[in-house]
């Protein structure tokens, strides 16, 4: 494929789990836009408001394009020559576990799978780890406590053919929005359905739910093995699927009994109605699903959490059946792919076990590696804590940004700092991680890259380059080929393309498997670069021909219908436009088959503790999480105007009680204080906030805020088996911050330094706005307003009045606005879409130029409001006055305004403001 030719390519959106396909359009001039790909049984051409938004942020803005050593330019040879060597001179003198690499589920499979072949096969140690290990390695935990292995039992299809849907710490709306449409479109035509949330915030999620159970923090353990006891005492149990395939359900059922109602009522803050209904409902549903997400894995109890509700599917049967099953949603692109080449510490590749002397040898001598990591090594936390204390020399970090994402980060970027050699692998020139960097080594983005991922459901699909590589990007992979040839491991490195590596990858899985390991994908064992130009979405496992799939059982249609095309050809060599692979998806364990000696489940007796960390100086619960246009540390979404509308400044979310007691009100600003230091952020005060928590999201860094780096709050308590730490429990207090003035302004150019103590930029078509407050008002606002305009020779027009505290400002050049701020007492009204509009239009008359500074459009001009829709630009004022025109359902607004009709993901905040409108009619 000509990659400078008009075109549409298939490929993969890069953002969370679910695996979305996308056709990306290039038109011969280069210009390039996205849609989801209606062939693609992931989504059947669904996106949400991140994905619809790709095509703004793959531009060259800020993009690393070339190898650097100590801050300076340097070529390929010379950055990979200075980490290959140093890399072996550190083995060296300390040995191979003075190294370490931490990686990403952004990788690609290809990336990862070399990545960890380096580390584990030829250096000789398993201190390989990823930011994976942050949002499901209590799920892979608890999938090999229970099942023998990581496999996922289930499909997606199960979350339209369930009559109950249990989200379990999943704010499914806004974190994996199009399973969340496909669960609504499912719901639509069976209203019969039943959806359960449980979580502690009543989220954009709860708007589909017909309970929702606001669960105390990590109350979760209660909760499911109390419901295994009322299973147990309701004669509500599958005894011939436990007798025949489970072992351990006595002693299970055991522990769970000791815990009555009125204690499960107690560890949970549930009322006992609440837990009667639900667990009735449970009960009495055979097609139940229960999906779960970083609510259950991101915990000091996570893996407990995962195989208590494991146990009930168990003691019920509901595990691999059409509708029915446990299901684990993982929360980026290549998490699955990661698990599946052993990219975590405590695995070896193709789901073999690094404590299994067999295994060991057994992909040593596929690899023909002259070593081959003895145990595991060091996971995440353990990780950085080893490079702060020095046994950790030399620190290969790949596409992802620990010092913003994982717990405790300002002592996280202190190690890096502090590290001997640290080399970073990225897409950007600046993050907060980069910035520590010895050699920075220019990585291809989504757009560029060539490879596989695989999504919550076990099924791998492409990721196909549509542009060229700019500069002197270069793929992960070849990168890390290049560094092993250097090392001296160039035979087994000598890939060519992607394809090779997959094939490689594929073969492993198949080696000497026979069945007895779940993941096999050895069909593609001898793929070429034709057929994986053209592969298509599949399922895993695709073993090769006659390959039993003992102990998985067969594939629902037979092995070869899991095999074999529509169209009779082997899955995944059909052309693009083809269409899907598959009669029918595979699920496991319907007939028991388990991964263990004895091919039975494993039921885990569990105790629930419950853990009180709130004290008299830190009375608040902190829970950390996501928001819905944005994504990890904003690193792709920020470069999205339309992306950063919705929400554009740190905040926390409190319940109005505790805002009360506090002494905060709505749109303030607040420190949030831990043990470990506070952020600054804008205050919402909201009913949907559990009273007694907080909550705020993880993405804002240093390159967006002046003190919004939320992880620098939470702390490093791990699930002791899972090492997955815990980041949404953290004793937090909160205090007003007692600004003297507050801030508003949008500027053509990007802002370099802010003289205040609380900042926060966005990008806005045409330019940015910002967020500001400050201590005092004893500013020279005019002398301000030149310096965060950068813009010197611009005609200034301002408005001041020094007694009220009230400052507008506007700077033109020529006809166009380069800058306007606007200086309040509290925090400032004006309209934010308005007034970033300014930014693109002209400005050639005084009276245009004075609305500026006013801070309003004229009445021909109405405000659209805050952003509600990012996909079509809507904003509240626009719904409320098309509900006050009659518009009285998310369907007629649709209609009238097109809001809530691509993603969907906006939904549930149109509902709320219909009924908001509602309610003051009727008053």
């Amino acid at each position: 494929m000509e990659i400078d030719a008009a075109r549409e390519v298939r490929t993969t959106c890069p953002y969370c789990g679910v695996g979305c396909g996308v056709l990306a359009k290039i038109t011969a001039d280069g210009q390039v836009s996205v849609r989801g790909d209606p062939d693609h049984p992931a989504n059947f051409g669904r996106l949400c408001s991140k994905g619809s938004a790709l095509a703004e942020t793959i531009d060259l803005d800020g993009r690393l394009l070339h190898p650097q050593i100590h801050d300076r330019p340097a070529g390929w040879n010379e950055a990979l020559d200075v980490v290959a060597s140093t890399f072996q001179h550190t083995i060296a003198e300390h040995g191979p576990d003075a190294v370490a690499f931490y990686v990403s589920g952004q990788l690609l499979t290809e990336d990862y799978y070399l990545a960890n072949k380096l580390m584990k096969g030829f250096i000789g140690s398993a201190n390989i780890d990823t930011n994976s290990r942050l949002c499901m390695a209590s799920s892979v935990a608890g999938h090999r406590r229970a099942f023998g292995s990581d496999t996922v039992p289930g499909t997606y299809e199960d979350l339209e053919l369930a009559d109950l849907i249990v989200l379990v710490g999943s704010n499914l709306a806004w974190c994996h929005p199009v399973l969340y449409q496909r669960i609504a479109a499912a719901r639509e035509k069976r209203p019969e359905m039943k959806i359960v949330l449980v979580d502690p915030r009543r989220t954009m999620t709860s708007d589909i739910a017909d309970m929702h159970l606001a669960i105390a923090p990590d109350g979760d353990v209660a909760l499911f093995t109390g419901l295994l006891a009322w299973l147990g005492q309701h004669n509500a149990l599958d005894r011939a699927y436990i007798t025949a395939h489970t072992a351990g359900f006595g002693q299970a059922l055991f522990a769970a009994s000791t815990l009555d109602l009125a204690g499960v009522a107690a560890a949970t803050g549930l009322s006992e109605d609440e837990l009667s209904r639900f667990y009735s409902l449970f009960a009495r549903t055979e097609k139940t699903v229960t999906v779960y997400s970083q609510g259950v894995n991101q915990s000091s109890q996570g893996t407990d959490k995962v195989n208590a509700i494991i146990n009930c599917h168990l003691a019920t049967g509901r595990i691999g059946k059409a509708g029915a099953g446990p299901f684990s949603v993982t929360g980026q692109p290549n998490a699955m792919g990661g698990r599946e080449v052993g990219g975590m510490a405590n695995m070896l590749a193709a789901h073999m076990e690094i404590e299994n002397p067999g295994h060991r040898e057994r992909v040593q001598r596929f690899w023909k590696a002259p070593a081959i990591a003895g145990e595991p090594g060091l996971k995440a936390v353990e990780m950085f804590k080893a490079v702060a204390d020095g046994r950790i020399k030399a620190l290969w970090i790949m596409a992802t940004n620990p010092v913003d994402s994982m717990p405790d980060a300002g002592a996280v970027e202190a190690s890096i700092k502090a590290c001997p050699f640290v080399v970073v692998s990225d897409v950007l020139a600046e993050t907060d991680t980069v910035r520590h960097a010895h050699v920075r080594l220019p990585a291809t983005a989504w757009g560029e890259k060539d490879g596989t991922v695989t999504n919550s459901e076990r099924r791998i699909s492409r990721q196909r380059p549509f542009l060229a590589a700019p500069g002197e990007v270069r793929p992960d992979w070849w990168i890390i080929a290049e560094v092993a040839r250097r090392m001296g491991f160039g035979e087994a490195f000598a890939h060519k393309s992607p394809a090779g590596i997959f094939a490689e990858h594929a073969a492993l899985s198949g080696f000497e498997n026979d069945g007895e390991r779940d993941f096999d994908i050895s069909a593609y064992a001898a793929i070429d670069v034709e057929d994986y130009e053209g592969l298509a979405p599949f399922h895993w496992p695709a073993p090769s021909p006659g390959t039993p799939l003992w102990p998985a059982g067969r594939p629902e249609g037979g092995a070869q219908a899991q095999l074999q095309s529509e169209g009779g050809a082997q899955a995944g060599t059909r052309p693009e436009g083809a269409t899907s692979i598959e009669r029918q998806p595979t699920r496991f364990f319907a007939d028991g088959n388990f991964y263990t000696p004895d091919r039975k489940a494993r039921f885990i007796a569990l105790r629930p503790t419950v853990e009180t960390r709130i004290t008299a100086a830190f009375p608040l619960v902190l829970n950390t999480g996501r928001i819905r246009d944005h994504w990890h540390t904003m690193t792709r979404t920020g470069k999205s105007p339309r992306l950063s509308q919705h929400i554009a400044e740190p905040f926390v979310e409190i319940h109005p009680e505790d805002a009360q007691r506090h002494g905060i009100g709505d749109a303030d600003i607040a420190r949030v204080w831990t043990p470990r230091g506070d952020v600054l952020v804008r205050v919402l005060v909201t009913t949907r906030q559990r009273p007694g928590s907080l909550f705020a999201p993880m993405h804002w860094t240093d390159q967006f805020a002046a003190r919004g780096r939320l992880d620098t709050l939470t702390a490093s308590l791990t699930d002791p088996v899972s090492g997955q730490p815990a980041l949404k429990h953290v004793a937090a207090r909160i205090e007003k911050f007692t600004a003297g003035a507050f801030g508003f302004a949008v500027t053509r150019k990007r802002p370099v330094t802010m003289a205040a103590d609380y900042w926060a930029t966005a990008r806005c078509r045409g330019g940015w706005r910002v967020e500001l407050a400050f201590a005092n008002d004893d500013i020279d606002w005019t002398a301000f307003a030149g310096s965060l305009f950068d813009a010197a020779d611009a005609e200034m027009l301002a408005y001041h009045d020094r007694e009220a505290g009230q400052h507008r400002i506007a700077a033109f050049q020529g006809e166009h606005l380069a800058g306007a701020l606007f200086i309040a007492p509290g925090p400032v009204a004006v309209s934010r879409g308005w007034a970033a509009e300014q930014l693109g239009e002209v400005h050639a008359s005084q009276r245009e130029r004075f609305r500026i500074v006013a801070g309003r459009a004229g009445a021909e001009r109405p405000d659209a409001g805050a952003t509600v829709c990012s996909c079509f630009n809507i904003g509240v004022n626009q719904i409320t006055a098309a509900v006050a025109a009659g518009c009285n359902s998310v369907e007629a607004i649709g209609a009238t305004l097109k809001a809530g009709t691509n993603c969907g993901s906006c939904r549930s905040e149109i509902r709320t403001i219909i009924q908001a409108r509602r309610v003051q009619a009727a008053e």
